[in-house]
């Protein structure tokens, strides 16, 4: 056991408890929580810090989930079986969708990936500790569960996306995934079903822009013999199908309007009747949508109903396209190398140095699933053990932008273009200006640059959250500031957030 006392006075009761096998890691969470004002006591590994916390009452702990001496994972369970109202930091260098589900399983506060900025730590110690009780989610039972194939990422979108999908774990709230063709919607919502309350339940998925515009109602809520020409039997559709479990709607954003209008009676009701029929049927499903279009802009151009897209995107969940977190493309290639060899029974091939770095400095318009299937005609075509350069024959093209980066670009440059005109002559801050200076008590203002600033800086916020429908995570990272600062800015400036 290692037991430091904290180079500044801590505050009374406050006491923090560290299990990592990591020395340096240790003392540098014992140095910057004990600036911080925490009483900080570290341990080597987890059972030494149950025998210290069994006769010192702790406020907060933060464990890792690799020791030599047992799981950090098993360490929070037994936590929060002897103390449920503790908060428990998980942090990991090993971190995968799994360890991020059983961690807030378990009753985890928060789960962050290493490394971190200890400034991060920090401030999630600081809301730990001010944060109540009853303001907290009661975590699930546990269970174990296996690794969700293909679904692997050490950056930090996709850390933010197994975050998520952790705290939905004993929720059935409506899901939106939004994210590019190729990203992988479809296993992120097979991962909100395989890790949620309705597990146990059917998975049903339905792509809308593959069924023609007058069989999506017969589709999705079934219909009765004699219905239309040509229902020769009653139909059971996707809504009874999945009864019980999760019904994927993929590409929601190429449902009909009038599809679109019978399914918000459903999801408003909770009810439905098959096509020609008269029996009211229970809609005992959890729903899970995704699309690759941008809804906002289809409410604009009437193409898709606002109340509806109010009704789906309850919790947003964004995947991040293959461009936009490069350092995961060796590990997914390793994965893809290891999995194709398994399935083709082949031998097990490797990437050159030259080849992966080609592979890291492409654009990948067809994201995820481009790669996966690039890797599946390498280990089929390529003779030699070790993929080489010229191998790939990648597409010689320009960088493709997906429709998010398309969004994006776009709503950059309507951002700057409304910041430019606030600025300009011609519009409202030199009007502000006039205003101002005309005022005979403008001598006795001592704070006109807030003013500005303040005025720019809450356009320029509304602005970009109007354009993500209210979704922190992609304004925070369209701004380049973390959520902690959004927040912030937010409350400060009193944005419009209600979208």
């Amino acid at each position: 056991m290692n037991n430091r006392s904290p180079s500044t006075a801590a505050l009374p009761g406050r006491t923090i408890l560290v299990a990592d096998d990591d020395h340096a890691m240790r003392y540098v969470l014992e140095q910057a929580l004990g600036r911080a004002g925490y009483r900080v006591y570290s341990f080597a590994n987890g059972k030494a810090l149950l025998d210290f916390a069994s006769e010192t009452p702790a406020d907060l702990v933060i464990t890792d989930i690799v020791m030599p001496s047992g799981s950090g994972l098993d360490l929070l369970q037994t936590l929060h079986t002897r103390q449920p109202e503790l908060p428990v930091i998980v942090m990991t260098a090993q971190s995968t969708l799994s360890h991020a589900v059983q961690a807030f399983e378990r009753g985890a506060f928060e789960y962050l990936a290493k490394p971190f900025d200890i400034r991060r730590m920090i401030d999630l110690v600081a809301q730990a500790m001010e944060r109540q009780q009853a303001s907290r989610p009661r975590p699930a039972t546990s269970n174990e569960f296996s690794r969700f194939g293909g679904f692997v990422g050490l950056s930090q979108a996709m850390q933010e996306l197994f975050r998520t999908i952790g705290r939905l774990a004993n929720s059935e709230m409506t899901v939106l995934i939004h994210g590019e063709s190729g990203t992988g919607k479809e296993l992120v919502a097979r991962a909100v079903h395989d890790h949620s309350p309705r597990r146990q339940g059917p998975f049903t998925a339905i792509n809308m822009a593959a069924i023609p515009a007058n069989l999506i109602e017969s589709e999705l809520f079934g219909h009765e013999k004699g219905a239309f020409t040509g229902a020769v039997a009653r139909h059971h559709g996707h809504f009874e199908r999945a009864k019980g479990g999760t019904l994927f709607l993929d590409e929601i954003g190429d449902m009909p309007m009038q599809a679109q209008t019978r399914l918000l009676r459903v999801l408003q009701g909770g009810s439905f009747t098959r096509v020609g029929g008269t029996e009211t049927l229970k809609a005992d499903v959890r729903i899970v949508a995704a699309t690759h279009q941008n809804l906002p802009s289809a409410i604009v151009e009437g193409r898709f109903r606002e109340d509806l897209f109010y009704r789906l995107n309850v919790v947003p969940l964004y995947v991040p396209s293959l461009r936009s977190r490069r350092e995961d493309i060796p590990l997914l290639v390793d994965y893809f190398l290891a999995r194709a060899a398994q399935k083709l029974g082949l031998p097990l091939k490797r990437m050159s140095q030259e080849s992966l770095a080609e592979l890291m400095a492409y654009d990948w318009p067809g994201n995820v699933r481009e790669l996966e299937n690039l890797i599946h005609r390498l280990m089929v075509l390529t003779p030699q053990e070790i993929i080489q350069r010229e191998h790939l024959n990648l597409p010689r093209v320009g960088k493709m932008p997906g429709a998010y980066e398309v969004v994006r670009d776009a709503t950059l440059s309507r951002v700057e273009s409304d910041v430019a005109e606030e600025v300009s002559p011609e519009n409202n801050l030199l009007r502000f200006l006039d205003q101002f200076f005309t005022s005979p008590s403008w001598k006795n203002c001592d704070n006109l640059y807030d003013q500005v600033v303040n005025r720019i800086e809450k356009s320029l916020f509304d602005r970009v959250l109007l354009e993500t429908s209210g979704n922190r995570v992609m304004a925070a990272r369209l701004l380049g500031i973390n959520r902690n600062t959004l927040r912030k800015k937010i409350q400060d400036l009193d944005v419009n957030v209600k979208r």
